[in-house]
């Protein structure tokens, strides 16, 4: 199964650190500046995951995680931010994020993990949609 990721961030360096990191553990990457763009890339593409910080200009994370719950309900959504509040954890949380993961990324454990996870979650469900493609259809 190979996986698509899109990494949201403002921010150059965060954006190409996590794209060369995921590229290396073999997932198809792509890029997005802020929400308004990704939302357009995600129209173009089918995406497994998306990471995405919260604060960004143009659409912030939040208002794309609503899109992305209301457009594309079966993509998995991680979120990250370095501006730690109780109403950015509640939010991602209420809107139906993956996770949240709390900048600054010194080591990138606890993303992977996140993406692991969502991995598995995602190879559940084809595991179980291949198990019903090969069952005969019921005779009436």
């Amino acid at each position: 199964m190979k996986v698509k990721l899109l990494i949201v961030d403002d921010e150059p360096e965060i954006r190409e650190m996590v794209q060369r990191h995921f590229r290396f553990l073999g997932f198809e990457v792509d890029v997005a500046e802020h929400g308004a763009q990704a939302l357009q890339v995600m129209g173009e593409a089918r995406y497994d995951i998306v990471i995405s910080d919260i604060m960004m200009p143009v659409m912030n994370g939040t208002e794309m995680l609503r899109e992305i719950r209301r457009q594309y309900p079966m993509t998995h959504v991680i979120m990250m931010t370095g501006y730690v509040t109780m109403d950015n954890a509640l939010t991602c949380m209420r809107l139906g994020a993956d996770t949240l993961i709390f900048k600054p990324l010194e080591e990138l454990g606890q993303l992977e993990q996140a993406v692991a996870d969502a991995v598995k979650h995602i190879g559940h469900w084809l595991d179980l949609l291949k198990q019903l493609q090969s069952m005969k259809p019921p005779t009436a």
